[in-house]
């Protein structure tokens, strides 16, 4: 009997470590906020930069073998169309570093009814970026985008020479904590411009030069 019994606390505590397992598997990170931005104001090296600092920041977080992208907006120009950030990100869902479920699928993230907000909106290290009310603020994200993830067609630049300059121009932002001023305040990707894309005129606005990046597999 005691033999039996044994081999039964085995086999559960073995069915347990292989369901931790898969589930840490299934909810590995696949969202974070950047912990640090470019340095160099909202001159990111174009979206192809961005999308390499998304990935050096996972890798060196112990993330391996994803593609990430950054959420990032361009203009068109004459060499190549508007790109949308919604289009750039996959499907979902996406997890932040403790496996917490931030959006479910495209429309999810998308929608009033995401999990985005102050608690969940982590940098790939697992840390809480100071939002309004911290010191100092740093809640502005760059998106370059409208609430629903498209290019903002309005003739203007929104997006420092496609995340290029960092002098003049202005890079539209979100409120990652989901408050603060502008025209969407509670949205955490367009909620306003930036004063400028210098690094500081980023902080001057709210902000650090820091974006989102989602893996897209």
């Amino acid at each position: 009997m005691k033999k039996k019994a044994l081999f039964t606390s085995l086999a559960l505590i073995t069915a347990a470590a292989t369901f931790t397992t898969v589930n840490s598997q299934q909810n590995e990170m696949s969202f974070f906020i950047t912990s640090v931005g470019s340095g160099d104001g909202a001159n990111l090296g174009g979206l192809s930069g961005a999308d390499a600092h998304c990935a050096a920041l996972a890798e060196a977080a112990g993330s391996s073998g994803k593609t990430w992208r950054a959420y990032l907006s361009a203009h068109a120009t004459a060499n190549s169309p508007d790109i949308d950030a919604r289009s750039r990100i996959g499907f979902g869902p996406w997890y932040n570093v403790n496996g917490v479920e931030v959006a479910s699928s495209i429309n999810d993230l998308h929608s009033a009814g995401n999990n985005l907000n102050k608690q969940t909106a982590l940098t790939e290290n697992g840390d809480v970026v100071n939002g309004r009310g911290d010191t100092p603020n740093q809640h502005d994200i760059l998106t370059g985008s409208t609430v629903d993830g498209r290019e903002i067609e309005d003739g203007s630049d929104h997006t420092c020479n496609n995340w290029t300059s960092n002098g003049s121009g202005t890079a539209q932002v979100g409120h990652f904590d989901r408050t603060g001023g502008g025209a969407n305040p509670t949205s955490w990707n367009s909620a306003h411009g930036s004063r400028g894309c210098s690094q500081a005129d980023l902080v001057g606005t709210g902000g650090n030069g820091y974006y989102y990046c989602f893996a897209i597999d």
